[in-house]
């Protein structure tokens, strides 16, 4: 178990610099010892003003909702006929706030677009996004804060095929290829997913995105102590998908 961030240390690969880890672990052990009746206000208090209507009570869904919702946006998406959406009438909606029913932890590929595969509307996803769709503690932390301070229900954790950042630490693990850089900081963080899958029939790039998918699916779930928590309250889900290039499906695959 990391000491760090709660995850199983066997199943994600993050490459924490000292002080990230000095950091992050004062502010999870201040907020892990914080009395029960302490501890949200201590989360809301410094990002959220006093608790008021949604500015999109449509948002207001149970996980398993924002999840067939994801999925329904998809599909729209896929069939080409997407919903027209009036960004002049959002603008002034959201101007007080916001409430997204879904976060995303992307890829950076510009051929990913989170907001129009699922065909949403600005308000409705808390993107965050890094090359190769991993869990690190600045993601962690604007994740903590979806979910504490925005009560947003479902995080997805969206790959897609032909990812660079995945080759590159195929690459890295087979052929001991080094990058320039921080690139090479990329390769680190996804040589576990990699590594796990080497011997397992099959193609080797598809196999090691659908692993690090899973594998950062299952350390959100783990990371304490903000979403364990809630996780565990049934107050969040986190699944994981696919993005399919050709035809722009996002695969359910955990």
């Amino acid at each position: 178990m990391c000491e760090t961030c709660g995850f199983p240390s066997s199943k994600h690969g993050l490459a924490l610099r000292r002080r990230d880890v000095l950091a992050f672990g004062l502010g999870a052990a201040a907020l892990a010892a914080a009395p029960a009746f302490l501890a949200p206000a201590f989360v809301t208090s410094a990002w959220a003003k006093e608790p008021g209507p949604p500015p999109k009570p449509q948002n207001v869904v149970s996980p398993a909702e924002a999840l067939a919702r994801l999925k329904a946006g998809n599909q729209r998406y896929v069939d080409g006929v997407a919903k027209r959406h009036d960004f002049v009438a959002e603008r002034e909606a959201l101007v007080g706030g916001q409430n997204p029913f879904a976060g995303i932890l992307s890829c950076a590929d510009s051929r990913v677009a989170p907001e129009y595969a699922f065909d949403t509307s600005r308000g409705d996803l808390f993107v965050v996004r890094v090359a190769g769709n991993f869990v690190n503690t600045d993601n962690l932390a604007s994740f903590e804060y979806a979910v504490a301070v925005l009560k947003t229900p479902l995080i997805l954790v969206l790959g897609h095929e032909s990812c660079g950042a995945v080759k590159a630490a195929i690459e890295a693990v087979k052929d001991k290829a080094t990058f320039p850089g921080h690139i090479q900081d990329l390769t680190t963080s996804l040589a576990p997913a990699v590594t796990a899958v080497l011997d397992r029939p099959g193609d080797l790039l598809e196999n090691a995105t659908q692993e690090n998918v899973r594998r950062n699916v299952e350390a959100l779930k783990a990371a304490t102590p903000v979403l364990s928590a809630a996780v565990a309250e049934q107050r969040l889900a986190v699944a994981g998908g696919i993005y399919r290039l050709a035809t722009g499906e996002v695969e359910i695959i955990a």
